[in-house]
């Protein structure tokens, strides 16, 4: 009888709970497995499962981690208590990187947070954003070499290995320079973005068959924390409300920072992922989402990725300040909405409801509202046909044809409450309007 063949991998979770979790001897060049769950955990060369499949760690040969483009730890090592473990990390990023204390914080928090990712089903990203020097590669270096098997790649990457390395280690993707210079190339990153913070939606591509001749959907697993370095913003602005996003260079470095990242750093940042390999074996299972810490001041979006991260925060303090961070961005992309053409139109609606008892307007009368308000900064002419989209697509508002015209219908006031709130205008815009 055939002996099944062995699969490499980089980790695994088994059906009693046990993490198998590939470790690299890095003077050796070798890799092994640790086994365990708590603080019982073993090390062994290969793993038999219930079903019969033998699992191999990935080869220490592999050149992926030769050149150290994946990282992995040496092996587990003992840490004070979860309060010491974050402290040792905060102490490691301020001596290389210039953050805002707070985000200090939840950098330190979300490092934690990438060794238990997969206990959740959603997970926020990490970004530093900001221009040529402003220190946001060094960050997504110096954060990045804590996480959880690391895969560090650039804008200059193709993109179609890197949903090969996502799928087989799924670990964290840091990148940098995610300007990406080529559409298809960024429409593609935007794809893992866009599907990779939630469990469960992965990402389909054709591949070809060996002979050439036959080509067959695969399905790529890209859920999982992502560090990003960036100059600007993304288009989309549901990807945007996944970010949480430090701006680099607001202020003069620090002084004590060094300009180079010594040899040293490596060897910190190693020490420190064992002791966070041992946080996973102890942690990992006992993860859970607690309603209790979602904010009702914040949308649902942010929620969803903001608890996940509240749940490795053990201080309520830090954990208020990390909404209060969080609620900030939520005031900027609200801020973005009210100047975008949507958030123009909606403003025409809300001054149409307080000017008049009739609960309906004519598509005509918005479309010359908007030209006289707005019509000499823009680039194209508004239309009938244009206005009607924006309602009906947009914002999701009912538009319906009478006596030969088009109106749209201001009837469904818990609609347009929501409308109000989501594109950020004031908290009374309701009773201004008389909803």
């Amino acid at each position: 009888m055939k002996e099944p063949r062995s699969t490499p991998v980089a980790s695994s979770v088994l059906p009693n709970g046990r993490l198998i979790e590939a470790i690299r001897q890095k003077d050796q060049g070798k890799t092994a497995f640790v086994i365990g769950q708590g603080n019982e955990w073993s090390q062994e060369s290969s793993v038999k499962t219930e079903s019969g499949e033998t699992l191999v760690p990935i080869s220490g040969n592999n050149n992926l981690l030769k050149h150290g483009v994946v990282l992995l730890p040496e092996c587990p090592s003992e840490y004070e208590n979860q309060e010491a473990l974050v402290s040792e990390i905060v102490a490691y990023i301020h001596r290389y990187v210039d953050l805002s204390p707070t985000f200090e914080k939840i950098a330190a928090h979300y490092v934690l947070l990438t060794w238990v990712y997969d206990a959740f089903n959603e997970v926020p990203y990490l970004r530093f954003r900001g221009e040529y020097g402003s220190g946001k590669t060094r960050a997504l270096l110096t954060v990045g070499s804590l996480c959880y098997k690391a895969f560090f790649a650039s804008g200059a990457s193709t993109v179609s290995p890197i949903f090969h390395i996502l799928d087989a280690f799924r670990g964290t993707f840091v990148l940098d320079e995610a300007d990406f210079r080529y559409s298809d190339e960024k429409a593609e990153l935007v794809k893992i973005l866009n599907n990779g913070n939630v469990k469960g939606l992965p990402v389909l591509r054709t591949m070809a068959s060996p002979n050439g001749k036959e080509f067959n959907p695969r399905a790529f697993n890209v859920f999982g924390p992502k560090i990003v370095a960036s100059r600007g913003n993304f288009e989309d602005r549901a990807l945007e409300s996944r970010f949480l996003t430090e701006e680099m260079g607001q202020r003069g470095m620090r002084s004590d920072i060094p300009i180079n990242l010594p040899d040293a750093q490596k060897d910190e940042a190693n020490a420190l992922q064992n002791k966070l390999l041992l946080y996973r074996l102890r942690n990992r299972h006992l993860m859970t989402v607690d309603d209790k810490l979602v904010d009702p001041s914040l949308e649902p979006r942010f929620n969803q990725i903001l608890v996940p991260l509240l749940s490795v925060i053990a201080d309520p303090s830090l954990r208020r300040e990390v909404q209060l961070h969080v609620r900030q961005g939520q005031d900027v992309l609200m801020a973005e909405r009210g100047q975008s053409i949507e958030g123009q139109v909606l403003e025409l609606l809300a001054e149409v409801i307080a000017e008049t008892s009739d609960r309906s307007s004519s598509i005509g009368t918005l479309v010359s509202r908007f030209t006289e308000k707005h019509g000499a900064e823009m680039d194209r002419t508004m239309t009938g046909k244009w206005m009607g989209s924006i309602l009906r697509k947009k914002l999701g508002l009912r538009t319906y044809r009478q006596a030969g015209m088009f109106y749209v219908s201001l009837k469904d006031d818990d609609k347009l409450r929501t409308l109000f709130r989501r594109y950020g205008f004031p908290d009374d815009a309701a009773a201004v309007t008389g909803l």
